[in-house]
C-alpha cells in the first residue's frame, strides 16, 4: 500500500469529543465569546488562530471566512477514530484543525477503509483523527475506483493463487501476515495457494471484528450465545472502573456490565488497557472555568456510552481470542523479491506514493474563493 499519510494533527483537544452534543455546547460557548475571551477559548497555535481563514474540508460544509469575523453555522460533527478502538466525534472545520489532511477527506466515503500503523495493525471505516501512526487508505479515489496497492500486485497474486484478488483480499492478508520490522510493518507474500487461503480466512475474521459490522454488516458476537449486558444501569457519574475476574463483571460506579471476558479487560495497546483508556477519555465531570472548552462535558453519563462499551467489550474479547492464532500464523514459502521486481510490483512507482488528483468539483478556499487547478 504505497500511499501513506501522516495522521491528523488537531492542535486543540476541544474540537473532538465522545458526545456530539458536547461539541455543540463548545461551539456555542466559543462563538458567544468576544475579543480576548474568544482568543483564550480558541487556543491559538502557530497555524490556526481566530483571525485566519481556511478552506472548507472536502465533502464538508463549513465557513471559510476568518473565524473572528464570521464563525458561520455549527458544522455537523463527523465520526472519527481518536484512539485504538475509541470512536468519537469531530468538528469538521479546517479553521479549527492544525493539520486536517484534506487528501484523506477527498477519498472518505462508504467504500473507504483506512489501515493504521498503530501498535498492532488496525483497520477502521472512520477517518482516523488521533496519534495512530501513518494512515494508508485502501482506495486512492472515491467509490473504490483505484486501489492503493503496488501496480501489478493483484494480477500477480491472482495468477499465483488461481483466482481474482481484490483490494480487500490484500488488506485481509496484511492483517494476518503483517509484522513489525526495522523499517515499519513488513508483509511477506505467500507463494502457494494453501497458505494464501489460510491467511485470507484469518484476515477476514480479524477485519470483521475490527470494523464492528461497518460498513453495512452485522456487528460481531461472542460465540456460544454469550453477550455482555447491563446488570445495573449507571445512575451517577462513575468515579472509576473495577473488574471481578470470578464473576466477569465490570463495574462503572454503581453500574455493572457482565459477562466481560478477562481477555477483553486485559486487552492492551502499548501497555495500556484499552477499556481503561476508553473510560479515561470520557473523564469525570468537567470544570469549565479551569479548562476552557475542554471542560465542557455532559452533566450525566450518557446511556449511549454504555452501549458503546458493550460493543467495545465484544470487539476486544474476540480479538483476544484470535490473538494466539494470528501470532502462530505461518505464511509458508514466500514469493521471491526477484519475481515481484520482474512483474513491476517492486519498487512501486513514485506516483503510487502520492495522492491521486480526485478534484471533480469546486472546493471553497479561504474567504469564499474557489480552488484553481
Amino acid at each position: 500500500m504505497p500511499w501513506a499519510v501522516a495522521g491528523l494533527r488537531l492542535g486543540r483537544d476541544w474540537v473532538a469529543a465522545p458526545d456530539p452534543a458536547v461539541l455543540r455546547a463548545r461551539w456555542e460557548a466559543l462563538t458567544g465569546a468576544e475579543g480576548a475571551e474568544r482568543e483564550r477559548l480558541f487556543r491559538p497555535s502557530r497555524t490556526r488562530t481566530p483571525s485566519a481563514g481556511a478552506a472548507a474540508l472536502p465533502g464538508q460544509r463549513s465557513a471559510t471566512a476568518r473565524f473572528a469575523d464570521a464563525p458561520g453555522p455549527f458544522p455537523d460533527p463527523v465520526r472519527v477514530l481518536r484512539a485504538p478502538f475509541d470512536e468519537q466525534w469531530l468538528l469538521p472545520d479546517q479553521r479549527l484543525i492544525d493539520s486536517a489532511r484534506p487528501e484523506l477527506w477527498r477519498v472518505l466515503d462508504a467504500r473507504q477503509l483506512f489501515l493504521l500503523e498503530a501498535p498492532g495493525l488496525l483497520v477502521t471505516a472512520h477517518l482516523p483523527a488521533g496519534r495512530l501512526g501513518r494512515i494508508r487508505p485502501l482506495h486512492r479515489r472515491p467509490g473504490g475506483a483505484e486501489p492503493n496497492l503496488a501496480p501489478g500486485l493483484p494480477a500477480l497474486l491472482g495468477a499465483r493463487h488461481g483466482g481474482p484478488v481484490t483490494p480487500e483480499d490484500v488488506l485481509c492478508w496484511i492483517l494476518a501476515a503483517g509484522r513489525p520490522g526495522p523499517r515499519g510493518y513488513e508483509v511477506p507474500l505467500a507463494a502457494d495457494p494453501e497458505h494464501w487461503r489460510a491467511g485470507l480466512e484469518l484476515g477476514r475474521r480479524l477485519l470483521s471484528v475490527q470494523l464492528r459490522g461497518a460498513p453495512g454488516g452485522e456487528p460481531p458476537r461472542l460465540p456460544g450465545g454469550r453477550r455482555p449486558y447491563v446488570r445495573a444501569a449507571v445512575t451517577a457519574w462513575p468515579d472509576g472502573l473495577g473488574y471481578d475476574p470470578e464473576t466477569e463483571t465490570l463495574t462503572l460506579g454503581d453500574g455493572a456490565v457482565s459477562p466481560v471476558p478477562a481477555g477483553a479487560w486485559e486487552y492492551e495497546v502499548q501497555g495500556v488497557r484499552v477499556v481503561e483508556s476508553w473510560f479515561a477519555a470520557r473523564g469525570a465531570p468537567r470544570a469549565p472555568q479551569a479548562r476552557g472548552l475542554e471542560g465542557l462535558g455532559p452533566a450525566a453519563w450518557p446511556q449511549a456510552w454504555t452501549s458503546e462499551l458493550l460493543a467495545l467489550v465484544t470487539t476486544l474479547a474476540l480479538l483476544a481470542d484470535l490473538a494466539p492464532e494470528r501470532a502462530a500464523f505461518n505464511p509458508g514459502p514466500l514469493l521471491p523479491a526477484a519475481e515481484l521486481e520482474a512483474a513491476g510490483v517492486l519498487p512501486p512507482p513514485r506516483w503510487a506514493r502520492r495522492p491521486a488528483s480526485v478534484l471533480d468539483h469546486q472546493e471553497e478556499g479561504p474567504g469564499g474563493q474557489f480552488a484553481l487547478l
